[in-house]
């Protein structure tokens, strides 16, 4: 499965200079938030596959959702035979629809248990902050979440998407690194992501 992953900032390649068949031969996109909602519907256009996504701190300006995309904010969505858990928003900085405490996303967590369960678990981790020392750094705006790491241990997800640092801050900054048996993406900007059948 060919999957484009993308956050925080519009890719010119993508969106400026796009031609027609850029967009061609994905599976599914995966937004991973910060992005404008005509971003996301002229990918999800172009590219004729499944856009999911979740949303980042910067998104309580939009005035509407992307028509013709999956939130997948605080559930369980099944795209092309994949489960994947949303989990959008950053670590509280300010106040803010989409910022969160590390309490906060354990409870957040907690209320799902259920649609865990029931599923069996979830085969992507789509979020916006990264996990707490995986990708994330030590500012407070920038901390990625504790919890986030207990969700990676105990189900051992295929892989785990996120955006919020952006790879521009620091060249060493990776944009595919590994955690037991999950890929973790960085999605800053694009990531083209190949998923091998099971």
């Amino acid at each position: 499965m060919r999957i484009l992953a993308v956050a925080d900032e519009e890719s010119k390649s993508l969106y400026d200079y796009y031609h027609p068949g850029k967009l061609d031969g994905f599976d599914m996109i995966l937004a991973c938030g910060d992005l404008s909602v005509e971003y996301l519907e002229f990918l999800v256009t172009m590219a004729d596959c499944p856009l999911v996504y979740v949303h980042g701190n910067h998104d309580e300006k939009h005035k509407r959702l992307p028509t013709g995309c999956i939130c997948a904010d605080d559930k369980i969505v099944i795209v092309n035979g994949l489960r994947i858990f949303g989990l959008g928003g950053s670590y509280k900085y300010r106040d803010g629809k989409y910022m969160f405490t590390e309490n906060q996303m354990k409870r957040r967590i907690r209320k799902r248990w259920m649609t865990l369960r029931l599923h069996g678990g979830f085969d992507i981790l789509l979020t916006h902050a990264p996990a707490r020392h995986l990708n994330d750094l030590e500012t407070i705006p920038h901390r990625g979440f504790e919890c986030f790491n207990m969700l990676l241990d105990k189900y051992q997800p295929r892989l785990f998407a996120h955006g919020h640092v952006h790879r521009s801050y620091n060249h060493r900054i990776p944009q595919k690194c590994q955690h037991g048996n999950t890929t973790v993406i960085n999605a800053y900007e694009s990531c083209v992501i190949e998923l091998e059948d099971k």
